[in-house]
């Protein structure tokens, strides 16, 4: 079948109506036959592709390999030294003290401001 591209627009037009012409045979011909049901338009689906698991292993592998290079090409970097005195999260005592004075400052200027009790 040649491509619609290269087709003229007169070869075009002439597969349209030959196309019409068919569509309209097939629909007198169910009536003749009594048939209700068209004729399907597209074919039925075939067997879904499944991949085995040779394949599957053999493209993990390639991967597998293609990053190894990647990662051999790369200097391996250092950890970040951490400080040794607080984890994460972690707030010292002093801190917490100088914290919970600012905010008690805080309430305090905003019950006064309020006025309340």
């Amino acid at each position: 079948m040649s491509s619609l591209i290269s087709l003229s627009v007169q070869q075009l037009r002439s597969a349209a109506s030959l196309k019409e012409k068919i569509q309209s045979l097939e629909k007198e011909l169910n009536q003749l036959l009594g048939s209700s049901v068209a004729s399907p338009a597209l074919p039925a689906p075939g067997k879904k592709f499944t991949m085995s698991a040779s394949a599957k292993a053999r493209i993990s592998a390639s991967a597998k390999a293609r990053w190894a290079k990647v990662r051999a090409g790369k200097p391996a970097s250092a950890p970040a030294a951490k400080p040794a005195t607080l984890s994460k999260g972690k707030m010292s005592a002093a801190a917490k003290a100088k914290l919970s004075a600012r905010m008690k400052a805080l309430w305090a200027a905003r019950k006064a401001k309020t006025g309340k009790k």
